[in-house]
């Protein structure tokens, strides 16, 4: 027994330390967003023996969509039908909603070319044209007069636009320049816009966002969360997409089989130091995850109360973002993650001789952090309570009594005074205010002992009780008789609400202060660390996301999770037992169109996973395969990609997309939609 024991402890300790093996930091960790203008031809030959030419990188770009939501999108055929998600398409599609309709609970598809309808709000844009211009803004720049690094910039991009906009082939575009790796390399993007979009397909709601809110950022997955448009010429007629199309591939993909990502991805920032991914976990994602937590928690007991679609919106909306930013902490709390951006800053440190940029900006964030509560906590808006804008409003009035302004400048922040008291006092502004102060109270530092004082040991909520119970300006218009004090009698007046604004708003005026101050420096010393990443790595790296059009890699591949598997697809049996499982309640609810369905949907595939590098903003892009066939439609990502905003890990991250099969068997078997069923496969 005693042996055996011993046996297992050994076996115990290997198991840990082959757990304990961390994975090596790389240039990959910065991802695979690759741009079109540096495809990774040499890095696609290395990995998957895969060596496209320009005219395939051409092709795929051409192909692709940016959509006037803030998602991706591409051509799925020759007569100008676009693909994109749902959920990017969920709050335009209502203008097309007649009276008597309800497309988000009943769906839409358009049985011929007439019954699509225009959506006026929504365009999208073809990136038609783009070029290298780093040269040509490193000359203009230097030959420049301006003083500041902003106003050559500035200067560089006028000039570059006024050329380009002289070309024939640039003529009629929208010209955007891109800054890459913080001044190291610029490209000019050409746009084309494609105005007269109609509504073709959306499915219902229910099922395009199946699973709801305890389902978002997950897998195994069944969403159908697709959308159909179509875009027009000036004539009226389909846009001519003959040349520039993703066909579509019904028996989707493989597991390990290589495919990309053609889309738009808003924005990462793997390239932030060490030290300020410090002073985001410390301050920046626990503030902003309190902040939405409570308006969320607020949100739905409204709802609950008084149920409305703008209100369920807002909490999905708020939902989503807590999700996400929750993801970006967590990460940012992993050892494995946090420790490789550890390992990589120091590798390129070790290898750079020069002056310390990365001392520079940590003391530069050690002088911001005791002054991040107040920039976060305290800058003006009706969403941290009309209140707190009061409280501006009159510590401008107070440093204007001090100053000795003129009665005219007075009368004109007692105006500003005299709205603001209006909107104060409310259920909502009670709500906003108190979770206001409630947040003061828990991040504000021990050391602030006269904003500790203000607060008198009491909690968040009985603050706002106080003030709003003692304060002259929440009494009718006794407040009005305090203003109209001469300047030495209203310079000693101690309402509350007064004394709150002299305390608070100097804290955030100095906090506003110091960060903008420290901008510009900032800007700079990222950039010169970004330019020592592009040196040791060179092309090896991506720059962040931009919201401009990238190209990523990866393979189709489950993952573990939860002590199991995760399958690298899922199926209609599956969302069908999801359906069983919960007693047919939402988010898991069904359809009515849905019940009863054939057994030859229910074999097909549904949603799939990849390894590919994705963001917020490629929600609708299409995944293809190397034969440039669209396989699958990028919806969602799972919840290990939420470190993605500032780490890619192959590992574990996956993105998450509706099988093109899944999308076709859906409009075979439940919609019977035959006329986009030919356009999307003819002559099947």
């Amino acid at each position: 027994m005693k042996k055996f024991m011993i046996l297992l402890i050994i076996l115990f300790s290997i198991n840990l330390s082959v757990n304990a093996q961390k994975t090596k930091a790389g240039p990959h960790d910065f991802g695979r967003m690759w741009t079109f203008e540096n495809p990774p031809k040499e890095w696609l030959q290395k990995a998957y023996n895969f060596t496209p030419d320009d005219q395939w990188f051409k092709d795929v770009r051409m192909s692709a969509l940016r959509m006037s939501t803030g998602c991706s999108a591409s051509f799925v055929s020759p007569n100008g039908l676009i693909m994109t998600n749902h959920h990017c398409s969920r709050d335009a599609v209502l203008e097309a909603q007649k009276d008597g309709e309800n497309i988000m609970e009943d769906g839409f598809f358009a049985n011929t070319p007439a019954e699509e309808r225009k959506v006026p709000s929504v365009f999208f844009e073809q990136l038609t044209m783009l070029a290298d211009i780093t040269g040509e803004m490193n000359k203009l720049m230097d030959e420049s007069k301006a003083e500041d690094l902003e106003g050559k910039e500035s200067e560089a991009i006028d000039s570059i636009k006024r050329y380009y906009r002289s070309l024939d082939a640039w003529k009629d575009l929208r010209l955007q320049v891109v800054k890459y790796y913080s001044g190291v390399k610029f490209s000019i993007y050409g746009y084309k816009k494609y105005k007269d979009i109609r509504l073709v397909a959306i499915p219902e709601a229910a099922i395009a966002f199946y699973g709801g809110d305890p389902d978002n950022f997950t897998f195994p997955r069944y969403d159908v969360d697709f959308t159909f448009w179509r875009a027009y010429d000036e004539d009226g007629k389909p846009v001519n997409s003959s040349a520039n199309y993703f066909k579509f591939k019904l028996n989707g993909v493989q597991e390990n089989e290589l495919v990309f990502v053609i889309g738009n991805p808003a924005r990462t920032e793997r390239y932030r130091t060490v030290d300020q991914l410090k002073w985001d976990r410390k301050y920046r994602y626990p503030m902003t995850l309190d902040y939405l937590r409570t308006l969320r928690d607020h949100l739905q007991e409204e709802y609950d109360n008084n149920p409305s679609d703008e209100l369920l919106n807002m909490i999905f909306g708020l939902s989503n973002s807590e999700k996400a930013y929750s993801g970006i902490y967590n990460g940012l709390k992993n050892p494995d993650l946090f420790d490789r951006k550890v390992e990589i800053e120091e590798m390129v440190r070790k290898n750079y001789k020069g002056e310390d940029y990365w001392g520079e900006l940590k003391a530069i964030y050690d002088g911001l952090a005791p002054k991040s509560w107040a920039v976060m906590l305290l800058s003006p808006s009706p969403m941290r309570g009309n209140t707190l804008m009061l409280l501006h409003s009159l510590y401008k009035y107070d440093e204007m009594m001090k100053s000795g302004a003129s009665s005219d400048d007075l009368e004109d922040v007692k105006d500003q005074i005299s709205y603001m008291v209006s909107k104060t006092g409310t259920d909502d502004d009670i709500f906003y205010t108190t979770m206001t102060m409630k947040l003061i109270k828990k991040y504000v530092p021990v050391d602030d002992k006269e904003v500790n004082n203000l607060f008198d040991g009491k909690s968040g909520e009985e603050f706002v009780k106080t003030l709003m119970s003692k304060s002259k300006f929440f009494k009718g218009e006794k407040w009005k008789k305090i203003l109209d004090q001469k300047p030495e009698k209203f310079l000693k007046n101690k309402d509350l609400l007064l004394k709150t604004a002299r305390v608070l708003i100097p804290r955030f005026n100095e906090a506003s202060e110091a960060f903008g101050s420290t901008a510009s420096k900032r800007k700079d010393l990222e950039g010169k660390i970004a330019q020592q990443y592009f040196k040791y790595f060179g092309s090896d790296l991506p720059p962040d996301a931009t919201f401009t059009l990238r190209i990523s890699d990866g393979v189709v591949k489950g993952y573990k999770f939860n002590g199991t598997l995760a399958p690298y697809k899922t199926s209609f049996f599956g969302m069908y037992d999801k359906n069983y499982s919960f007693d047919h309640k939402y988010p898991w609810s069904l359809p009515e169109k849905w019940n009863y369905p054939p057994y030859e949907l229910l074999q097909q595939p549904l949603d799939f996973v990849s390894t590919n590098d994705i963001i917020g903003g490629n929600s609708g892009s299409a995944i293809i395969n190397k034969n440039k066939e669209v396989v699958g439609l990028i919806f969602d990502g799972n919840i290990e990609s939420l470190p993605g905003n500032f780490i890619y890990d192959e590992e574990y991250n996956r993105a998450v997309s509706v099988h093109a099969g899944g999308i076709y068997a859906a409009l075979k078997y439940i919609y019977h939609a035959k006329r986009l069923m030919e356009e999307l496969v003819p002559n099947r």
